[in-house]
């Protein structure tokens, strides 16, 4: 019992720096995008543009990655797409130190897209069936608060070291991963359904869309995340933009905005799960986060008067997304174990996909309401959605997991 607890918490500390890992390198861009287009001798209006077309184009290979590597954790196994993913995008990175032109830099952040959509899902997934369900939560807190650590990594080593440098630590982080992986545990309850379950559809994303009631079900989970992605695809990727358009003497730094930011989601990843786990509810806490993270954008958009004060809004606009934990959880928790892996690594990778969505309907309407209402009308047109999402989304808190989708 003891060793198989040992066990266990290898796993999730392998799936912790795993998600560390996908972290550092998902951040990469963001960080990276101003020096690194300067040096491949872009304007300023390029370094924007090119630097969203970018960004958009990464986040859907990760929409892309999270059916490639959901259906290969259902149908092979979650340790398989967990590893799988990370060689690729580490590969990815790898190359990407030594680009020469914006076509190579796009192409290369789209395939490491789609390997960084395997990483979280599947660790969410695996260790949601690895551990007791009362203490899923706090599992899962720990897999997401300790990965996003990772951008705190590579916001500070953004400021030492040359960006090209920077992708070649996160390609040898991911690689040096990999020695760990034959150390970790596979769902047992996965084992079980291989075994004994052979006529079960298995990774079928058809089964989400096939029936009204399962497509519904996900899409209220799925709506609930693109907040989330709204705050640091575009409030700290574009802070620089949004510290000009919120008073032209600011100058913000997206490297700062991103540390604050993601140390402020790994705080609130551990917040949201011991909320979730004292009120024993998924929904209670995300609703209110969502509250809090509201009006925490409108006083970010009008009192931020000094740089100072502007960093300290991206901090709590951090906290207040640590409701990331609980969305993916509820993701686990709602779907049978035959499409488990395919829902929980779509969702967030669809989340993250919305990015693209987002930023082309900001290009198109900020050139006409000016960068501050279209964020503010893009920003709460999204968590209007969550909102509804939310009201019609069953309690999962503690759910058994040991159970299937039927076709």
């Amino acid at each position: 019992m003891k060793e198989q607890k040992n066990n266990i918490n290898f796993t999730v500390f392998v799936a912790s720096l795993g998600y560390f890992v996908d972290i550092f390198d998902l951040t990469l861009f963001g960080i990276l995008r101003v020096s690194s287009l300067k040096d491949l001798n872009l304007n300023p209006d390029q370094i924007t543009n090119i630097g969203l077309n970018i960004l958009a184009l990464q986040m859907l290979g990760m929409l892309i990655g999270g059916i490639v590597w959901g259906i290969i954790g259902d149908k092979i196994g979650r340790k398989f797409a967990m590893f799988g993913s990370i060689l690729m995008f580490s590969l990815a990175n790898i190359l990407n130190a030594f680009i020469t032109d914006v076509n190579q830099y796009t192409i290369l952040r789209f395939i490491a897209g789609i390997g960084l959509a395997g990483q979280l899902g599947s660790a969410i997934t695996l260790v949601s069936e690895l551990a007791e369900k009362e203490k899923r939560g706090y599992y899962n807190a720990v897999i997401a608060s300790l990965g996003l650590l990772g951008a705190l990594f590579a916001s500070l080593l953004s400021f030492f070291i040359h960006w090209r440098i920077m992708y070649l630590i996160g390609g040898i982080l991911g690689l040096l991963l990999l020695l760990l992986r034959y150390n970790t545990l596979e769902s047992e309850i996965f084992k079980k359904e291989q075994k004994e379950e052979e006529n079960i559809p298995k990774g079928n994303i058809i089964l989400l869309i096939k029936n009204f009631n399962t497509f519904f079900r996900y899409l209220k989970i799925l709506l609930i995340g693109i907040p989330i992605w709204f705050v640091f695809s575009i409030l700290l990727t574009f802070s620089p933009e949004v510290s000009q358009a919120i008073n032209k003497g600011y100058n913000a730094n997206a490297a700062i905005s991103l540390m604050l930011g993601y140390i402020g989601v790994s705080l609130g990843d551990i917040l949201a799960g011991i909320i979730s786990q004292k009120l024993k509810s998924r929904k209670k806490p995300i609703f209110i986060f969502l509250i809090l993270l509201s009006i925490t954008i409108i006083l970010y958009i009008h009192i931020s008067y000094n740089l100072m004060i502007f960093y300290l809004f991206n901090l709590v606009l951090g906290i207040l997304s640590g409701y990331w934990v609980l969305f993916l959880t509820i993701g686990a928790e709602e779907f049978g174990t035959n499409i488990r892996s395919t829902v929980v690594n779509t969702l967030p990778n669809f989340v993250r996909g919305s990015v693209y969505l987002i930023v082309s309907i900001f290009k198109t309407i900020k050139d006409y309401l000016g960068f501050i209402n279209a964020t503010l009308i893009i920003g709460f047109f999204f968590i209007i959605l969550a909102f509804i999402s939310l009201i019609f989304i069953k309690e999962t808190f503690a759910k058994d997991l040991n159970f299937y989708e039927k076709s």
